[in-house]
């Protein structure tokens, strides 16, 4: 009987140690990928594996990035700060670069923890070895989707190298354009421009279009047929059921009015969240951002916690608690590749409303301009059109309130004020309606606080000029890569030792073994 009872505390014992082991993290993260998926009400996604995970865990109805941008918003999930924070505002293929290269990050955090730290797919982050990865496969975008299913065997022999817990960040190429509508057999039923529509948030749907949309659909659905095989690879290894998933995408799709933009095309992201015996399965509808996977991420694993971040853990939402939560959520923009996309924001909103603040107001976007003539190229690859101006003349046959919502967006005034509730959309900007002083009063204030609060360097004028006249001078890719960006040091005060000389280049790591 003693020993009975000897061995059932033991039992007790190890079971309570077997809860009690720090979480591994799987982080899936697709490329230009706003909600479009069935899980998320889309009428044309055919998304079943993301939609099982979505049924199993948290789908958080309203999430949001802080800047539509693939760099921006992937430096911003890795440190828990917003692009003025950190001071990747632009793409790193341009040489866009953080502040500094010892800014917290996940991978540390996690290291510092006794993690296991693992990324697949593009980092896409200056510099690299600001975050210490112990294992990178897959560097680049592979925007051709070559051999996808190294990604699944990638991570199932990452995943089952060590008993020691791990944080995988799996980064895909799709739904990045090209839009390819079919690569190794995937997806295996592709869709055609005869069965889906341009997205709502465009206002626009010509049929010059349709092929890319459906590809982008296609995109998505080969997506989620890799994402399959990377939870069937988790699955088999035995660690499942003690691994938080985390599925995000990094920013809205790149069609109008989306990606490189604030509006909700651009900003809104799916996040599902699947956490065995710790999130219950539902839908919440707070306001979210990617800024609150940081600290949600480092409560979980019992790393140590990083000051002043401005992202919440999801916590209490994931476990469905009372929780006093966000009222505003904050976002921006600067520029994504250099002159062709400059023209820097910032954005608030609530339950109901979203304000708009144009830095340079008056002054046409370059990027409208921009987009439409790539939408109107990747057209004519697709062999839809041979015409030069199908989404120009779609505009002008749009309805009034659609032509009304273009011509802001390509020269926009200083303040967009949009009731979300009724115009979910925005098409109708509210900012000089007098019924909505109030409101525009209200959401102007609490940006400006945000901007102070937060350190925004662009509330000095002197910077908002500096970085206008460095970001219009760069024209190319390779004068981007070349060039010691300045801002990093101007921002505060500080002079750059070299202003315009070539950096150095970089040392690639060698890649280790899990």
């Amino acid at each position: 009987m003693k020993f009975f009872i000897h061995y059932l505390c033991l039992l007790c014992a190890s079971t309570t140690l077997l809860q009690a082991a720090p979480p591994n993290v799987l982080l899936i993260v697709s490329e230009d990928n706003g909600p479009e998926l069935g899980c998320y009400g889309d009428p044309y996604a055919l998304t079943p594996n993301l939609d099982q995970l979505a049924s199993q865990g948290v789908r958080f109805n309203r999430a949001f990035v802080p800047q539509a941008g693939c760099s921006q918003s992937r430096a911003s999930f890795l440190t828990g700060l917003y692009p003025h924070q950190h001071g990747q505002i632009g793409l790193a293929t341009w040489g866009f670069r953080l502040y500094r290269e010892d800014t917290p990050n996940l991978p540390r955090s996690l290291k510092a923890a006794g993690y296991r730290t693992g990324i697949l797919g593009k980092l896409h982050i200056n510099p690299e070895s600001a975050f210490p990865f112990d294992f990178h496969e897959i560097t680049g975008a592979n925007f051709n989707r070559k051999q996808l299913g190294d990604y699944a065997k990638h991570a199932a022999s990452f995943i089952s190298a060590s008993e020691t817990p791990f944080f995988l960040s799996v980064n895909f190429p799709d739904a990045h354009d090209p839009w390819l509508r079919q690569v190794d057999g995937l997806p295996k039923s592709p869709q055609t421009g005869a069965e889906v529509k341009a997205m709502p948030y465009m206002g626009i749907d010509p049929p010059a279009m349709r092929e890319m949309v459906a590809d982008y659909y296609n995109s998505l659905a080969r997506l989620d047929a890799c994402v399959g095989d990377l939870l069937a690879a988790l699955e088999k290894s035995g660690k499942a059921s003690n691994t938080i998933v985390i599925y995000i995408g990094d920013h809205g799709a790149d069609f109008l009015r989306g990606k490189r933009t604030c509006y909700e095309g651009g900003l809104r992201i799916p996040l599902l969240i699947r956490w065995p015996g710790k999130a219950k399965p539902q839908v919440r509808e707070e306001l979210v951002s990617t800024l609150d996977l940081m600290p949600t991420v480092i409560a979980a694993c019992g790393a140590a916690p990083v000051a002043d971040l401005p992202g919440l853990p999801l916590q209490p939402l994931l476990a469905d608690e009372p929780a006093k939560w966000r009222t505003h959520l904050f976002a921006e923009y600067h520029t994504h590749a250099a002159a062709s996309n400059y023209h820097p924001q910032r954005s608030v909103r609530t339950d109901r409303f979203k304000l708009i603040e144009n830095l340079l107001p008056d002054m046409l976007n370059p990027d409208y301009a921009d987009t439409i003539r790539k939408l109107e190229t990747a057209a004519k690859k697709h062999g839809e059109t041979d015409c030069d101006d199908y989404i120009t003349k779609a505009i002008a046959d749009a309805a009034p309130e659609v032509r009304t919502a273009y011509a802001v967006m390509e020269k926009p005034p200083r303040y967009e004020l949009y009731d979300l509730q009724a115009d979910p959309h925005e098409f109708h900007n509210l900012a000089a309606a007098a019924e909505h002083g109030a409101t525009l009063g209200e959401l102007t204030q609490a940006l400006t606080q945000w901007r102070q609060n937060t350190h925004d360097p662009l509330l000095d004028a002197k910077n908002l000029t500096r970085l206008t006249a460095e970001v219009s001078a760069v024209k190319s890719k390779s004068e981007g890569k070349q060039l010691t960006w300045g801002y990093p040091d101007y921002f505060f005060g500080k002079e750059p030792a070299t202003p315009t000389s070539p950096s150095k280049p970089s040392k690639k790591k060698k890649k280790k073994q899990p």
